[in-house]
């Protein structure tokens, strides 16, 4: 696979996880090794070529190892910050960002990436 022709989807670990009211918060890391596992098995659900994943941690979730199919990049500080420097590095790449933080959301696509929200990978 030519990973410059496939779509760069990056996950704001921390809002997507956070989206849902679940339990997330007594177990941060927990559920961000359950994001990474779901984007593992199911990729982005409704897109037919080829992804690489990248998921942004920060916090108690920076301990969150990598697995096949899904990179794992803990922010060395704040994880907003961190996903508009993958964005801009990963220019003139297609970038898909996952998050539902509004101010990233315009950060990112002011450098030309398209947003999902987080509905996009907790089917």
């Amino acid at each position: 696979m030519n990973d410059t022709a496939a779509l760069l989807v990056i996950v704001d670990a921390a809002n997507v996880v956070g989206s849902v009211p679940d339990g997330w918060w007594r177990d941060r890391a927990g559920a961000a090794r359950r994001l990474r596992d779901r984007l593992a098995s199911d990729g982005l659900p409704g897109h037919t070529g080829p992804v690489e994943i990248v998921m942004v941690v920060e916090g108690a979730a920076r301990g969150v190892a990598p697995v096949p199919g899904v990179r794992v990049e803990a922010a060395p500080a704040d994880g907003d910050d961190h996903v508009v420097a993958l964005v801009t590095e990963a220019r003139p790449r297609p970038v898909l960002v996952v998050t539902a933080d509004r101010e990233l959301r315009d950060r990112v696509t002011a450098l030309g990436a398209d947003v999902a929200g987080p509905r996009t990978v907790r089917r």
